[in-house]
């Protein structure tokens, strides 16, 4: 009893002050982070649905407010993304920020870091239950979080983080249905499901993934098929009508305007390039290793050698005594999470879906990716336990744990290192290699202290930065950021009338030309690998 008490205890202390310590953390570093290249977009696409409710039930607030100049939503081309998440921001922000758009855009990183702490607490209760531990639930939770491209982007990136954190409330309240299929759980599963599939289509995948394992369920538990068809029959009801209504689009054809945007996302509409293995590419012809090569290269290397190893420990166990392993449990959730990771990517491959910009349209199965890895790690803990003091297993143990404690030390020297630039981190690759191979910082955050630097070293009272080539659109919009003092200073004019240009690496493999641009003086840099450049016209050299 004493025992069990004191183990409460510290599970709560534990969990407390992790989460409330992650929390935390946001909320220090969120006014650290710049603007994405999608975010005025994002926001616009919340104030146009805002604009289209307010028709239908506040008239007067349409006609009283600053909604009435925005375009019908019939009519918008971006109509068919999901508004879950910037519906209720643009009501936010037009409650609390009406005035302040520097504020709102801060609040709006805040909130959705908040998300991902919602996530990563889905993480650690799905390892919680499939482990049978706090300690190896706090495992996977942590691995999450360190993990540098997913942590920096999870204070900006509306659609792939934000979706990636509803699934896997998705994915917990999938096991909760699963272990005791209730109404409770079936309609609080089905509103989970609404609202990650009315942030990104492909939430449409947990509905697959219910009934599958739903299905396997009453298979595995044949005394328990009564009350999982009722479950699965209410939750199969609600799910329709609840992705209708968070998402103001599909009030006037649900059917017709959601087969639509799930072609939409099958086929993008736009032909963009990508600068992958060297090679400037359209995303419509991109080959299949494109997303399995960036994820091996921008995830650390100890988490995909243990991912690794949890797949190879999983399909050793089923393919001994299949039919006896998925009467377990254990074996049931980590099919799960290999049909939510593996099974996905196959999908994608197979209907030759159109990415662009790394892997972060299937960011949502890195939490399968990583209770993969710690089921890796389990499973050694578990051999290495189980073998004799003195057995190679047990020598061979020691060195392979030195190694993944150095793995994960090194990655979170990396993460506080790059800050706040772990968008650009790259595994194992050195620079000169990543930098010709692959594109760096695609969302232009960095030119928000691009901006701040010139700011502070040149006084003038108007400043000229280069207005005409392709990665404007993240350097206006970061202008956004900028104490408003700053902002009456900065002039976007033609690139000859320039005093300065800010280089981003998107589609720019190789060095600028000084001769076009100017001189250097200003650059960022994450673990050797330029990610922005501030060039200068000739005249004074401000690093002087």
């Amino acid at each position: 009893m004493h025992r069990n008490f004191n183990e409460k205890t510290l599970r709560r202390i534990g969990t407390t002050v992790f989460f409330g310590g992650l929390l935390l953390l946001g909320l220090l570093l969120t006014s650290d982070y710049g603007m994405c290249w999608d975010e005025p977009a994002e926001r616009h696409a919340g104030y146009i649905s805002l604009r289209y409710v307010a028709q239908r039930f506040a008239p007067s607030v349409l006609a009283a407010g600053h909604l009435a100049n925005l375009p019908e939503l019939a009519t918008y081309s971006d109509a068919d993304h999901g508004v879950a998440f910037q519906l209720p921001m643009a009501v936010l922000e037009a409650i609390f920020f009406r005035h302040d758009l520097r504020g709102a855009y801060w609040m709006r990183h805040f909130l959705c870091f908040a998300t991902f702490v919602l996530g990563t607490w889905a993480v650690y209760r799905l390892g919680r239950e499939r482990f049978g531990s706090w300690r190896w639930g706090l495992a996977g939770a942590a691995l999450l979080v360190l993990s540098p491209r997913i942590f920096a982007e999870a204070f900006y990136n509306y659609k792939d983080l934000v979706f990636m954190n509803l699934f896997a409330v998705g994915g917990y309240t999938l096991t909760r249905l699963l272990r005791r299929p209730t109404a409770g759980r079936a309609l609080t599963h089905a509103l989970v499901t609404a609202l990650a599939t009315d942030v990104r289509i492909m939430g449409l995948l947990l509905p697959a993934l219910t009934v599958a394992f739903g299905g396997l369920e009453m298979w595995a538990r044949p005394v328990r098929r009564p009350a999982f068809v009722r479950a699965l029959g209410l939750y199969s009801a609600a799910v329709g009508p609840l992705v209708v209504l968070f998402w103001p689009y599909l009030w006037e054809a649900p059917v017709q305007r959601l087969l639509a945007c799930f072609k939409s996302f099958r086929h993008y509409r736009q032909d963009l390039t990508v600068l992958y293995l060297g090679k400037i590419q359209s995303c419509q012809n991109l080959p299949w290793h494109y997303l399995s090569g960036w994820i091996l290269i921008t995830t650390p290397v100890a988490y995909s050698l243990l991912f690794i190893g949890g797949v190879a420990s999983v399909l050793r166990n089923f393919f001994r005594q299949p039919q006896q392993t998925l009467l377990r449990v254990a074996t049931r959730r980590d099919l799960l999470f290999g049909a939510w990771c593996g099974g996905t990517l196959v999908l994608l491959v197979g209907i030759n879906s159109v990415v662009y910009d790394g892997w972060r349209h299937v960011y949502f199965i890195y939490p399968a990716f990583m209770l993969l890895a710690v089921r890796g790690l389990w499973a050694g803990v578990r051999a290495w336990r189980a073998a004799p003091p003195a057995s190679a297993t047990r020598r061979l143990g020691w060195v392979a744990g030195a190694a993944l404690a150095l793995g994960v030390a090194h990655t979170a020297v990396r993460q506080v290192a790059d800050h706040p630039y772990q968008h650009a981190y790259f595994s194992f690759l050195p620079a000169p290699t990543t930098g010709r191979l692959f594109e760096r910082d695609y969302w232009g955050v960095s030119s928000r202290d691009g901006l701040a630097w010139i700011m502070a070293h040149d006084r003038s009272a108007i400043i000229a930065v280069s207005d005409t080539l392709l990665m404007v659109g993240p350097v206006r919009n970061n202008a956004l950021l900028l104490p408003l003092a700053d902002q009456a200073r900065l002039r976007f004019v033609p690139h000859a009338q320039a005093q300065y240009y800010i280089g981003l690496y998107r589609w720019h493999p190789t060095p600028y030309d000084t001769t076009v641009y100017g001189s250097v003086v200003h650059e960022i840099r994450v673990a050797g690998l330029p990610i922005l450049t501030v060039f200068r016209r000739p005249g004074q050299d401000l690093r002087k």
